[in-house]
């Protein structure tokens, strides 16, 4: 069996740890590995493929980032760019193609493999928003930086009375404000799903300040969108293939830092841990589920069961169409969101 892998999209931590499981159970099956550069670029025009070894793989499990390369390049904006995908796995001898990555990654993956092609996914997003999958490759990992972040800032702010608003990934959903915010002991939690009017964010940040706690931690998602913030289009710049903005010009914390101030007098800050989240060495949690995961996709790629993916499930990895994942968003629930209303 000869097996192509490719990563897409943001680079996250535990990448390498899916793409270790995927090559090594494929040679020790007898088959060959070929690494597809740079995501679905490397099957663009004439293509760029590479063979894949056994020293390959090894010392990669602790690696951050991915490296087979990535990019968010969109066959499907590209004219012809289908075509060129299918023609490319067929002159590369594929027998089956595991395509790792999130919702923009896999509705390629979902087009070529209605197209016939030998495709399987595997879900990796540190948003952790695709549907039906508990889990996704690198959202442990970035939830755990941003937890250690406000730990950090909190020392600062304590110190010097001051607010913070610590600004992090997050273009739809809340889930890495959310978890991680709980996890580091935000004062108040901002994201996409539920944004806060800003006077009730303004008047929790004063009730602190009376009450004797003289700082605050107030933890936003870079997609928040609030009347007093301006939409995304202020992000102003170009878009990419698959048509995203690029918050982190948009500045949420530092707009709502310079608000919190205006209003209440008291020195607020703003702090965006940017693609710090997304970068070093994966977690425990994220090398193990990876790699289970990335065994699931192997045994897909192998059964011939394509256009289907792993989906984490109630502590055990599930196959399911990569149809379903990619159908809608992962959203935060009303009911958690509430409840981390009550640690404020």
């Amino acid at each position: 069996m000869r097996v192509g892998i490719l990563t897409g999209g943001g680079d996250a931590p535990g990448l390498n740890a899916a793409i270790r499981a995927v090559g090594r159970l494929t040679l020790a099956g007898g088959g060959s590995v070929v690494q597809v550069r740079d995501g679905w670029k490397g099957l663009i025009g004439d293509g760029d493929l590479a063979e894949l070894h056994e020293s390959s793989f090894e010392g990669i499990l602790n690696l951050g980032g991915t490296v087979l390369g990535s990019s968010r390049t969109n066959p499907m904006k590209i004219e012809g760019g289908i075509e060129q995908c299918l023609r490319n796995i067929e002159r590369a001898g594929l027998d089956a193609l595991v395509a790792i990555g999130g919702d923009d990654t896999l509705s390629v993956a979902k087009r070529l493999a209605d197209d016939g092609a030998p495709v399987v996914g595997c879900p990796k997003t540190m948003d952790n928003d695709l549907s039906v999958t508990e889990y996704c490759i690198g959202f442990d990992t970035a939830v755990g930086i941003v937890a250690e972040s406000l730990d950090r800032v909190r020392t600062t702010a304590m110190s010097h009375h001051r607010s913070v608003v610590v600004e992090v990934m997050g273009r739809d959903t809340g889930w890495v404000a959310l978890d991680g915010g709980v996890a580091g002991g935000a004062d108040f939690i901002v994201i996409p799903e539920f944004p806060p009017h800003l006077d009730e964010l303004v008047e929790h940040v004063r009730w602190r300040y009376s009450s004797g706690r003289r700082y605050s931690i107030i933890i936003a998602a870079e997609g928040t969108e609030m009347p007093e913030l301006g939409g995304r289009e202020d992000a102003g710049g170009e878009r990419d293939a698959f048509g995203h903005v690029r918050l982190s010009k948009r500045g949420v914390a530092e707009r709502l830092a310079e608000a919190i101030e205006e209003r209440t007098g008291h020195e607020t800050r703003s702090v965006a841990p940017s693609y710090i989240q997304r970068g070093g060495t994966p977690s425990a949690y994220d090398r193990l589920w990876a790699t289970r995961c990335g065994t699931v996709s192997h045994a897909l790629a192998k059964n011939g069961a394509f256009g289907k993916m792993p989906a984490v499930r109630c502590g055990k990895v599930d196959t399911v169409p990569i149809a379903d994942v990619v159908a809608e968003q992962r959203l935060v629930p009303r009911d958690l969101y509430e409840m981390t209303r009550a640690f404020r």
